[in-house]
C-alpha cells in the first residue's frame, strides 16, 4: 500500500514539473515573439482599385383598379394591366481606392540607429507616411436619394356617390365623370367664367392646384401608380493586366445588375492597357541593387494606366490613372533616417509611390 502511494505521488511530482517547465517554455517563446514584434512594424503597399458606380433608377408600376375601364370612360388605348418593374442604368462614373497587396508585405525596421519617431498606417495596414502627416484622399461625395413623391390615395377625393355606387362599372363611370367636372372647372377659372370666381391671384393658384390633385388622384384608378426611385450600386475592380474587352458587369432592363453569367443582362466591358516591359525593368533593377542600410522600407513605382468602359460596341467613358501593382519597387536606405539628418517621406495613399520626400537637419 504505501509502494501505491509513493509510485502515485511520485507521479504527481513529476507531472508538476513537467507542467512547470511547458509553461516557462511557452513565456520564453512568447517573450521572443514579442521582441520580434516590437523591433519593427509590419505594412503593405497598395494595389490601386477601380471603383465604380452606377446609377441606377428602379420603376415600378401598379394598375389602376378600373384600368379595364380606361379605354372605354377616358378614351386611353395604352393603358397597362399589369404590374411591372424596370431598371435603367442612367449613369456611371469611377474613383480610384487602394486595397493592400499581399504580395508586398514588408516589416519595417525601428531600430534605435535610425531617427524614424512616427509611422502612419491605415487600418488595414498600408503605409502612409514615416515622420510627416500623411496625405489625405477626398472622398466622392454621399449619394443622397431624392425625396419620394407622396402617392395619393384616389378614395379621399371621391364623394358618397362613387364610393356606395353598386357595380365596379358604375363606380368607374361615375368617377370619369367627377374626372371630366374637374376639368370643366378649371376651364372656367382660367377663362374668367366660374361662378365663383377667386378674389386675387394667389387665390386663383390655390383653386388651381386643388383641382389638379384631385384629377391627377382620380386618374391614378384608371392609369395606375408609376414610382420611380434612384439608387447606387457600386463594383470594384482591380487590373492587374493588360485586358482586351473584358466583361465587366451585365445589366438587365428587368432584373437591374445581374450576374456576369445571366445573359439576360447587356454586358459592359473593360480594357486596360499599359507598359508590362516596365514593370519587369522595375523589378529587374531592384534585384540587383544591396543596400547595408536596409531597413525594410520599400515604396512603389507607379505606372500609368489607360483603362475604357464599353457598353456592348460603344465607348461610354475612358479612365487614366497610376496603379501601384503596375511598375515595380524600389528600396528606400535607412541612411535618410540618420542621427543627424532624418526624412520626411508621404506616400501616395492610393498608388503606394513617393508623394513627397524632405529631409530635415536635426539639432544637436
Amino acid at each position: 500500500m504505501a509502494q501505491t502511494i509513493n509510485h502515485r505521488r511520485n507521479s504527481m511530482t513529476n507531472n508538476s514539473v513537467a507542467r512547470v517547465a511547458t509553461l516557462l517554455l511557452c513565456s520564453i517563446v512568447s517573450l521572443a515573439c514579442y521582441s520580434q514584434v516590437m523591433e519593427g512594424t509590419s505594412y503593405y503597399l497598395p494595389k490601386t482599385a477601380m471603383k465604380f458606380t452606377l446609377t441606377v433608377e428602379k420603376t415600378q408600376y401598379e394598375p389602376g383598379q378600373f384600368a379595364g375601364y380606361a379605354q372605354r370612360y377616358m378614351k386611353l388605348d395604352d393603358v397597362q394591366l399589369e404590374a411591372c418593374t424596370t431598371y435603367r442604368l442612367i449613369g456611371t462614373s469611377m474613383h480610384n481606392i487602394a486595397l493592400p497587396d499581399t504580395a508586398k508585405h514588408f516589416t519595417l525596421s525601428l531600430d534605435k540607429r535610425y531617427t524614424i519617431s512616427t509611422v502612419e498606417r491605415t487600418d488595414n495596414g498600408q503605409l502612409l507616411a514615416i515622420n510627416a502627416e500623411p496625405k489625405r484622399v477626398a472622398e466622392p461625395v454621399p449619394f443622397v436619394p431624392a425625396r419620394k413623391a407622396k402617392v395619393l390615395n384616389p378614395k379621399d377625393f371621391m364623394g358618397e356617390d362613387i364610393l356606395t355606387a353598386g357595380s365596379t362599372a358604375k363606380m368607374a363611370q361615375l368617377i370619369a365623370q367627377e374626372i371630366y367636372d374637374i376639368r370643366d372647372s378649371r376651364n372656367q377659372l382660367q377663362r374668367g367664367q366660374a361662378e365663383f370666381m377667386p378674389a386675387d391671384g394667389q387665390q386663383l393658384r390655390i383653386m388651381m392646384d386643388g383641382l389638379d390633385t384631385q384629377e391627377r388622384a382620380l386618374r391614378q384608378v384608371f392609369e395606375g401608380v408609376t414610382v420611380k426611385d434612384t439608387t447606387e450600386v457600386t463594383l470594384v475592380f482591380v487590373p492587374t493586366e493588360n485586358v482586351e474587352r473584358q466583361l465587366l458587369f451585365r445589366f438587365s432592363r428587368h432584373f437591374g445588375l445581374v450576374d456576369n453569367d445571366d445573359l439576360s443582362g447587356v454586358p459592359y466591358y473593360i480594357t486596360v492597357n499599359t507598359d508590362a516591359k516596365a514593370a519587369d525593368d522595375a523589378d529587374a533593377q531592384k534585384k540587383e541593387k544591396k543596400d547595408k542600410d536596409d531597413i525594410g522600407l520599400v515604396v512603389n513605382t507607379p505606372q500609368k494606366v489607360n483603362a475604357t468602359l464599353y457598353c456592348e460596341n460603344k465607348v461610354l467613358d475612358r479612365y487614366e490613372f497610376n496603379a501601384g501593382q503596375f511598375g515595380g519597387t524600389e528600396s528606400l536606405s535607412g541612411a535618410l533616417f540618420g542621427k543627424k539628418l532624418t526624412t520626411k517621406l508621404v506616400l501616395n495613399p492610393l498608388t503606394g509611390g513617393i508623394e513627397s520626400i524632405k529631409e530635415e537637419v536635426l539639432e544637436k
